[in-house]
């Protein structure tokens, strides 16, 4: 759930600065994505088009909170296009192996919701709709940048985006106060106050094993780039210098006993928060919802805080998750397809619609305001928190650029992360050889051209 797959808002359980510069390399990505035959919706089986007049409905797949509310929405201003909502379970990324399958099985939805991260995924099974001749480009500037190139590869667009996660630290300002702990600003201070903590019976945090999400949101702050492309060829780097450091910082909270290892966004850890027993959380801007419906008793004692930096004064900030609404290309509806998606995301009522259940960070250019995020300020003490993650939102660093097969090195990761915890001779440094060498073979079975880095 990877990133923002995880939230379910207030009912328990994938950003960016829009303005800045864009994903490197979009070209070459389409090209390299050619290599194995992807990127392309043309199958022979060409979309018909609604006639005029005609009555169809649209099937939509989404794990969204609240998601029935904007469709409602929709369906009562769009009587001859019917949307149909069908929830789909986000754990352990559930969602996109349902999807997958319906792609290979030729009956996928006309919509979906998928995570940037999981766009080139679909690209690879040939998935995806290119609304780049369905009027996309006229659309353009309803959205942010950054987020609307996203999933844009080369001249094609394959994605309407939604929102996205800038992160930030989610603190238990009573307890902090209580124990006389200060808030921590850099790493360093963030374990010496993990140890203050475990000091008190309690712990700051939890190292998630499955959240292959967040752990690249800490290698993103970092410095870290996983991938890049040149040409045809990939490079993978997972095993670099800043997610070596990430691992080695990571490894020691948890050999040293200072934060526990159940995985976030689960029972243990949701029993955890309610209780006191973990104080802290490093979310993303779509954690207030999940927090407030986990925790209801812990009402105004939390508060949001920028992430620690690894050099005091920096400001290096981070993403978790992210989302774009997708068109299948199995749709025979294609412009209605993306004109629902468009409407999703650009709305302003709409976009309300999706602020209120906890969608995340919007795409879109306007309609909305940073202050419309603070849906929660009373149970965060009346803090204005989104001011929080709108100055984390400005300076996430977009060179980071997404690979193919993302929900597949998170699952490696998990996997690797999982093993490590139970085999102490495994380092979290060997989870990184592991994943890059895994990684690189998963490439080359799609028939993609890639090298280490």
């Amino acid at each position: 759930m990877s990133g923002e797959q995880g939230r379910q808002g207030r009912q328990g359980q994938q950003g960016v600065p829009g303005r800045r510069t864009v994903l490197a390399g979009a070209g070459a990505v389409a090209a390299a994505l050619a290599v194995a035959g992807c990127g392309s919706d043309d199958d022979g089986d060409e979309p018909k088009g609604r006639k005029k007049g005609e009555k169809i409905t649209l099937t939509f797949w989404s794990w969204v909170p609240g998601i029935e509310k904007p469709v409602g929405m929709w369906n009562k201003q769009h009587p001859e296009v019917q949307v149909d909502v069908e929830k789909v379970s986000a754990v352990d990324g559930a969602q996109y192996a349902k999807m997958h399958a319906a792609v290979k099985a030729g009956n996928p939805p006309d919509l979906g919701q998928i995570e940037f991260p999981a766009v080139p995924s679909f690209l690879l099974d040939n998935g995806l709709l290119d609304l780049s001749g369905h009027g996309a480009e006229d659309v353009r500037k309803k959205f942010t940048g950054w987020q609307w190139k996203q999933s844009v590869f080369g001249d094609s667009v394959f994605a309407i985006p939604q929102a996205s996660g800038p992160m930030g630290l989610f603190v238990r300002q009573d307890l902090f106060d209580k124990w006389g702990i200060d808030i921590p600003t850099t790493w360093d201070e963030y374990e010496e106050a993990a140890r203050a903590i475990r000091d008190k019976g309690a712990y700051i945090e939890t190292f998630s094993p499955p959240n292959g999400n967040r752990f690249a949101g800490y290698a993103w702050q970092a410095g870290a780039r996983w991938f890049s492309v040149e040409g045809e060829e990939w490079t993978v780097s997972i095993d670099d210098g800043p997610t070596r450091k990430i691992a080695d910082y990571w490894e020691n909270l948890v050999r040293e006993k200072l934060i526990t290892t159940d995985p976030d966004r689960q029972n243990a850890w949701y029993k955890n928060v309610q209780t006191g027993k973990i104080v802290a959380w490093i979310g993303a801007s779509w954690g207030d919802a999940l927090l407030v419906g986990n925790a209801p008793k812990t009402k105004g004692k939390w508060r949001v805080v920028p992430l620690p930096q690894w050099k005091k004064g920096d400001n290096a900030q981070a993403n978790w998750g992210g989302s774009t609404t997708a068109v299948f290309a199995k749709t025979k509806y294609p412009e209605d397809a993306m004109d629902f998606a468009v409407w999703l995301n650009s709305d302003p009522e709409a976009i309300e619609a999706l602020i209120a259940g906890g969608a995340g960070w919007p795409a879109a250019a306007e309609g909305w305001e940073p202050s419309d995020l603070d849906v929660e300020k009373d149970f965060f003490g009346g803090q204005r928190y989104s001011e929080v993650f709108e100055k984390a939102d400005k300076a996430v660093d977009t060179s980071w650029q997404w690979g193919p097969l993302m929900d597949t090195l998170y699952q490696r990761l998990g996997d690797a992360f999982t093993d490590a915890l139970s085999d102490t001779s495994i380092s979290f440094r060997d989870v990184l050889k592991t994943v890059q060498r895994q990684t690189l073979d998963d490439l080359k079975g799609k028939g993609l051209k890639v090298k280490a880095g």
